[in-house]
């Protein structure tokens, strides 16, 4: 990887870490997205949010799939780069297929329910008629941090009853 492409995606993926830090404030799971296109625009950027979208979909990534797809008048988005903060959920995993999402960037891996490089490697299955570009670990500790924080105040509120 470039110096350039090296410094695109850390960019990408602090604006990532923005919407994730969103959630984190609403009680979410602190996961953010980014999507963008081949020229380095924006297409669309979200969070978590299934607690308050009362919706179990409401993955960052999905939420930023379906706002890309309306912006673009198309459920196929190619041509595209999701920078994700968390790495995806065979749910998400899906979606981009479908999408056509041409790479997949994500920060920290998640150990219990990833589906590219941990708990499964749905890509390495051969199953997909798409197979989208893999990067990983781009600002991953700062994400890791994130996520562990979040998790660390659930468990101590909860210990206090609250």
């Amino acid at each position: 990887m470039g110096v350039n492409q090296q410094e695109n995606d850390e960019y990408w993926m602090r604006q990532a870490l923005q919407q994730a830090q969103k959630a984190a404030d609403r009680d979410e799971v602190p996961v953010g997205a980014v999507l963008v296109d081949q020229s380095g625009e924006c297409l669309a950027s979200g969070h978590n949010q299934p607690i308050s979208a009362v919706d179990p979909t409401a993955h960052a990534e999905i939420v930023v799939l379906r706002k890309a797809a309306k912006r673009m008048n198309n459920y196929r988005l190619p041509d595209t780069t999701l920078y994700i903060t968390l790495e995806p959920c065979t749910m998400c995993v899906g979606a981009l297929v479908q999408a056509r999402v041409a790479r997949i960037v994500f920060a920290a891996s998640e150990p219990k329910a990833g589906a590219i490089v941990s708990a499964l490697r749905l890509f390495e299955t051969g199953r997909f008629n798409h197979q989208p570009e893999i990067d990983s670990g781009v600002l991953e500790a700062e994400s890791s941090s994130l996520l562990a924080n979040f998790f660390q105040q659930k468990r101590q509120l909860k210990k206090k009853g609250i």
